[in-house]
Order: structure tokens, then sequence, then C-alpha cells
């Protein structure tokens, strides 16, 4: 694998090469310059006015990938035998690797831009599949016999109306499967009312078409059981889609057993841009198929070299990060994250929402106490419209103090990409998700580690309302 990444056969593909780390050189060298010679703070009068100090350094790796896209721009003037070959090899290379590092075999990858592009194009390739005269007869064939696309209730919010928008279903196709309430996740799919569901739209003369499961929820994390998810599939022919943060831990040496089902799967989606930190990356679709006809006509595949350049910037990532600087940065983020869960477990008063999901990349919190109505905690923190009784009002100060404390947290470390939610359960929470947020940052992994590393430092017993909150409820570990 490292020699694939580190060869490179073609001469026009070696010539490139070669001359890439001159040109990432170039451009730091000149980045210095201008920040020596201006005190590392640009001219107001050499930019306007609305980009004014919103230029980033993005480092090494993120200029090569923007370098990609200036690169595409040059390669697509050659000739067309010449483009050709390249932007073939290129698309090759690019999807040989990344199925090899996520355990895909015999994959074939779509690259796009927005990221649920993927599955739009894996629902159309579904129905060709599964709609012999689709291409004939066109949308007569799915009126006598309706496709259902399965959700699960923990799917990021809008993705069945944007399938809906570019598949030109109306949204009685959606079928929407309830989380398990009583055992398990509430966050995960209940795979025995997912089957009912199953039978009843067979019996109802619909087609069964696609279901999406989800290796790490848009919300908590949580894995689905995509093991029994697959046998599901495999016995009512239904096209299996997995999606979700947690797909990046195929690439590590220890992946658990319900994320490593999800390569088994007919497609998966991945966005290795934002765990690996690199800008204008574009979001990957792996799937199998063996119809090459079936995959042009869903716009999987295409004929235009112009097309195959989409994969060129996570070309030129992989070329620059290699095999072990790839697997590194997931490591690193996965880490980061069972760090900060593990001085989690040492505070009181905190309760984490991920504690089954051992090996995932995202960890969700929240505080809470339970203390008599009358404790002056909830003096402390006034709360709008709270109700009169002494539950509401202990879950709606609770929920208040959450985000508060998400907005010291993140005012105390910027990059660290927390961010603050409401579940329907469990009220306010934060989320800390590393791999979509804060990839290969050195400075979040120190400013985290030093304000965690020996607890966050609550002070309940102080809580009065003439009393300064920042000060007496959250301080960093003293020294």
């Amino acid at each position: 694998m490292d020699a694939s990444l580190e060869k490179i056969a073609d001469p026009t593909l070696a010539e490139m090469g070669k001359n890439l780390k001159e040109a990432v050189k170039m451009l730091e060298d000149s980045q210095r310059r201008t920040e020596e010679e201006n005190g590392k703070k640009l001219i107001s009068g050499d930019i306007p006015g609305p980009l004014q100090g919103r230029i980033q350094n993005i480092g090494e790796q993120g200029h090569m990938a923007l370098l990609g896209h200036s690169l595409g721009a040059y390669i697509s003037t050659l000739d067309k035998e010449k483009l050709r070959k390249l932007t073939t090899r290129i698309l090759s290379d690019t999807t040989l690797w990344l199925c090899r590092i996520f355990r895909y075999e015999n994959g074939c990858a779509y690259f796009h831009e927005e990221e649920r592009e993927g599955l739009a194009k894996i629902c159309r390739l579904a129905i060709h599949s599964r709609y012999e005269d689709f291409v004939v007869d066109g949308f007569n064939v799915l009126y006598n016999k309706k496709p259902v696309i399965y959700l699960s209730a923990a799917a990021r919010p809008g993705l069945g109306q944007y399938l809906c928008n570019q598949l030109g279903l109306p949204f009685p196709c959606l079928c929407r499967v309830p989380c398990n309430t009583v055992f398990g996740s509430q966050h995960q799919m209940d795979v025995a009312f997912l089957e009912k569901l199953i039978k009843d739209d067979i019996e109802r003369g619909r087609l069964p078409l696609l279901l999406v499961a989800n290796a790490g929820t848009a919300a908590v994390g949580h894995t689905d059981k995509i093991g029994r998810l697959k046998e599901l599939c495999e016995q009512y022919g239904i096209w299996l889609h997995v999606e979700g943060v947690n797909l990046a831990t195929l690439a590590l040496g220890y992946v658990s057993s319900s994320v490593l089902a999800a390569a088994k799967c007919d497609s998966m989606t991945m966005t290795p841009g934002p765990w690996l930190g690199l800008p204008a990356v574009p979001a990957v679709t792996l799937y199998k198929h063996d119809d090459p006809a079936l995959t042009l006509v869903a716009g999987l595949t295409s004929n235009k070299p112009t097309d195959k350049l989409r994969a060129l910037p996570l070309w030129l990532s992989l070329q620059y990060l290699g095999l072990d600087g790839f697997v590194e940065r997931i490591k690193h983020a996965c880490q980061l994250s069972q760090r900060l869960q593990e001085s989690l477990k040492k505070v009181n008063y905190i309760k984490i929402l991920v504690e089954d999901e051992l090996s995932s990349p995202v960890v969700v919190f929240r505080f809470f106490q339970e203390l008599p109505g009358s404790d002056p905690v909830f003096k402390a923190v006034p709360v709008p419209n709270m109700t009169p009784s002494g539950v509401g009002r202990e879950r709606h100060s609770c929920d208040a103090l959450n985000r508060w404390l998400g907005e010291q947290l993140k005012q105390l470390v910027p990059a660290s990409g927390l961010t603050v939610m409401d579940l329907e359960a469990e009220g306010t929470c934060l989320r800390f998700s590393p791999l979509m947020t804060a990839a290969g940052s050195t400075f979040v992994q120190e400013a985290w580690f030093l304000l965690l590393e020996n607890g966050v430092y609550w002070r309940t017993e102080t809580w009065a309302p003439e009393e300064d909150q920042r000060t007496s409820v959250l301080r960093l570990p003293e020294k």
C-alpha cells in the first residue's frame, strides 16, 4: 500500500508529483515573508473590506488539496488522449486506495461536492436495478408498484425531503423507522419494527427499495445494528446504504463489529475532507455494482474526463499524507474523543450519552443534578417561561445551564468545534466530534487536555444569585 502511494509510473504524474513539494514550499515561504514584513498582520488596504481578517493559515496539507483544483484546470487543457489516460489513472488510483483503506473490497467510487448527492445517485441506481422497464416506461412503473426508501428516525434532518426532490418521488415513498425505546440505544434503528414495516409494504403491493443506515447518527454518533440490517436487506432484496462519521474508524487496526459490518454493505458515503482537516476535498460514495450501463445511466460514472478530475484534490492529499499519515489523523481524533470521555467520567454530575459506543469518535454529554426545587442552583440560572412543576423547573434549569456551559467551553477553546444541541429525550447536550470539526489540530488537543485532564472543576455548593457564575461554576484545573 505504501509503495502504491509513493510510486507513480505515469511520466506526467511523476513529473507533477516531483514538483508538488516545491510548489507547496514556495507558497509557504511567500506566506511567511508576508507575515514577517507586515508583523504577521495583513495591511487593510491590501485586500477588499469584506475579506479583511478572513485569511486563514491552512497549512501544507491544505495547500495540497487546494492545489488540486488549480492542477485540474491545467490538466483539462491537455490533448484528449493524454487527458483520458491521466484522468483514468487518477480516478482508478484514488478508488483503489480508498477501498483498501476502508476495507471495501472490489468497490467503485463516485466523487461529489454535495454530501447527499452520492446517496441520490445510489437511489437512482437502485431504481434502475429493480425496475427493468424504468428506462422505457419511466415513472409509470413506479406508479404501479411504489418504491419505498427507509430512513431512521435519527437520520439527519432534511435527508428524506432532499431525496424525494432529487428523484421526483412523492413523500409517501419515504418510511421513517423508529428507534429503540425500551431496549438498546434510543438513537438506534429498531430492527424488529423495520421488518414489520417491510412486510406491511410488501402486502400493500409496494417495493422495498433502499435502506439508509447510520454508522454514527447525526446527533449522538450511535451506530445501527448494521450486521442484522444487512441480513434483513439480503432477505428482502433491499439495497443497504450506510453513512456516518464512524465509518472513518474502518481505517484503523481495531474496528468495532457493528462498524465493521458496514464494509459489506452495498454502498456507503464518506467525507474524508473534514476527517483529515482538508479544505475543498470532495465527499466519496463507495458502491458495488457490476453493470456499467446502469451506473452510467444513474450518473455514478461518466465518460467525460473532466468529471474524473473531481478525485484530483483527494489524490494529491493521499500522495502527500501517505497511508500512515492518513490513518494517524483519524486515530488522533478518536483518541482525543476517548480521552475526553475518560476525563468526563471523573466529573460528578456529568452524564455521557455515548458510553455504549466505546469506539465512537463522538462524545455527547450534559450536566445534570437532581436537587430539591428550592435549591439555590435554580435561582442562580434564571429561565424565562419556566414551568411551575418541580420536574419541569429542574429540566429547564439544567437545559439553560448546559447552554451556558457550551458557550463558555467554546470561548475557552474556540477551535474545538463543540456544538450545543437539543435532544427530545435528554434535553440540551454538548457534542464534541473532532473528526468533523478539529481533525489534526494540535491546539485543540492541548487545550482540551488542559481543561479536562484533571476533570472540570465544579463548585455547585457556591451557586447563589449574588455570585458570579462564570467564576464559581466552571474553572480550569488549578496547577
